[in-house]
């Protein structure tokens, strides 16, 4: 995670058929399940860029709904717009732990899928969506105190009221986004994007058309404003799961062997991938913790028109970083493939070919973002007075970002190809680390102790991600992920 988030080619290698013993409760196996032939794998551009693109398109569309909602709402005024952005930063807050949690779904469905077990690889689905049943339990709570913690941080009362409406709406639907990354993580191990992508598409349109409806008030629905873009976006999101969990309960888009038999889910399983899953989220949420009290306490001091213009530099930076993170998740899925196929020699060569053609990405994004940097903030630019303040912000704020976007690539491609490894545990205690020991008090005392300005908030983003980048290189270069048994050997089912 970071300011760019809040972000099988088939080849002879002798390895032979990977085997995994089968446990006495489950059902026989047949003569074609006996022996589990491995997907074996050559890092290719082609190969990536054929898994990278719909996950390109699905990211994007994700990112389009947050900025839609900004967007759509900018007309009624910097309050709303602040407190649209503003709240879907802190929506992460719910969303990241369950969400980091279901992401280490397709570490595991790749590597089972890459060593032919493809039934195991679709119990892990099943365990990503008891993820998201508990979450949504949580989120029933956390409704309630909403309208506390948001008065604490000290917004504006305008702002703050508008923001604890604006949570509470998305919260009652906050399980179906965690189903839905859950199922889309799954689809995605398997090496099969598509149809996660064509439901992210359906949410994106679901969502800009009831914004369009539920905001102003057409088709005769009541004008809601800020409510009304959080309502859109809720049931856009709600539609969206049902839809990829109808095709998951149908089996569509799987292999055939998938579903042979009754699913054997084991409670083994469910422990093993939390195991891993929960440092995974906590690899985003220690990391999110801190870049939330950066934007609440040190942006935030900093005033209205800043922090407005700050957040929606960050949308566009995620419109922007979205192909990036595509394209690291698509290596991710090569990296984890080729471990459960045993081919481990392939992992560096993938990770370097997805980290050139991330950082040559992102590099062309930072020559836009220098030639083009007001024009890329027009839409979001509130009317009246404060719009010529907010765009000279906001553009300067693009700008200036260009200094962290190669070692945003860097990072994200380290952080994803560790994580289909099961390197987890690491990334999430480094993140932690750099985030509140460097991060958080470096750009507190410069900014709100010493009076520093904008120049100080870019110095320690960059520094901050620029540490990332060199400590996830060396450790990825130490080979410690070539150790680690992810998938794991025979769990016994309940």
């Amino acid at each position: 995670m970071s300011p760019s988030c809040l972000k099988a080619a088939r080849k002879a290698s002798g390895a032979g058929a990977a085997t995994l013993p089968v446990s006495s409760s489950a059902p026989p196996m047949t003569d074609a399940a006996a022996h589990l032939v491995p997907v074996e794998q050559t890092p290719s551009l082609r190969r990536l860029l054929d898994l990278a693109w719909p996950i390109i398109i699905s990211r994007s569309a994700q990112v389009v709904v947050s900025v839609s909602d900004a967007a759509m709402v900018s007309h009624l005024g910097q309050d709303s717009l602040a407190a649209t952005t503003t709240g879907g930063l802190n929506l992460m807050a719910f969303f990241l732990l369950p969400m980091g949690v279901v992401f280490i779904v397709s570490s595991f469905a790749s590597q089972l899928y890459g060593r032919g077990d493809h039934a195991g690889a679709r119990r892990y689905g099943y365990y990503g969506l008891a993820v998201a049943a508990m979450a949504q339990l949580l989120y029933f709570a956390g409704a309630l105190v909403i309208p506390r913690a948001v008065a604490a941080i000290g917004y504006t009362p305008a702002v703050a009221t508008l923001m604890q409406q604006w949570l509470t709406v998305r919260l009652c639907t906050g399980g179906a986004a965690i189903g839905l990354e859950a199922l889309g993580n799954y689809y995605g191990g398997l090496g099969n994007p598509r149809l996660p992508m064509a439901t992210q598409v359906l949410c994106m349109v679901l969502n800009v058309a009831l914004n369009w409806v539920f905001i102003s008030g057409h088709l005769g629905a009541p004008a809601l404003g800020v409510v009304g873009s959080a309502l859109g976006s809720a049931l856009a999101t709600l539609t969206a799961f049902l839809v990829l969990l109808g095709c998951f309960l149908a089996g569509v888009g799987e292999h055939p062997s998938a579903r042979q038999g009754k699913a054997q889910l084991r409670f083994a399983e469910l422990v093993r991938m939390l195991r891993f899953g929960i440092p995974s989220g906590l690899n985003w949420f220690v990391e999110f913790g801190a870049f939330s009290l950066f934007i609440n306490v040190v942006i935030n001091g900093l005033g209205t028109t800043t922090l407005a213009g700050f957040m929606a530099s960050m949308e566009v930076n995620q419109v922007a970083a979205m192909p990036a993170f595509g394209l690291t998740s698509a290596g991710a899925i090569l990296v984890g493939q080729a471990i459960g196929a045993k081919n481990l020699d392939q992992v560096p060569k993938t990770v370097k070919l997805t980290a050139l053609v991330a950082c040559g990405w992102m590099g062309f994004v930072g020559l836009v973002y220098l030639v083009f940097a007001r024009y890329c903030m027009l839409p979001f630019a509130p009317p009246g007075a404060e719009r010529e303040a907010f765009l000279d912000i906001a553009a300067q704020l693009l700008t200036l970002s260009i200094t962290w976007q190669m070692f945003d690539a860097t990072v994200m491609t380290l952080a994803e190809a560790l994580r289909a490894a099961g390197d987890t545990a690491f990334t999430a205690w480094v993140r932690g680390i750099v985030a509140w020991c460097v991060f958080v008090p470096g750009s507190f005392i410069s900014v709100r102790v010493l009076g520093g300005g904008i120049g100080w908030v870019v110095f320690w983003l960059t520094g901050y991600i620029a540490i990332m980048a060199f400590v996830l290189f060396l450790r990825f270069r130490s080979g410690a992920w070539r150790k680690l048994d992810l998938a794991g050997t025979e769990i016994p089912a309940l």
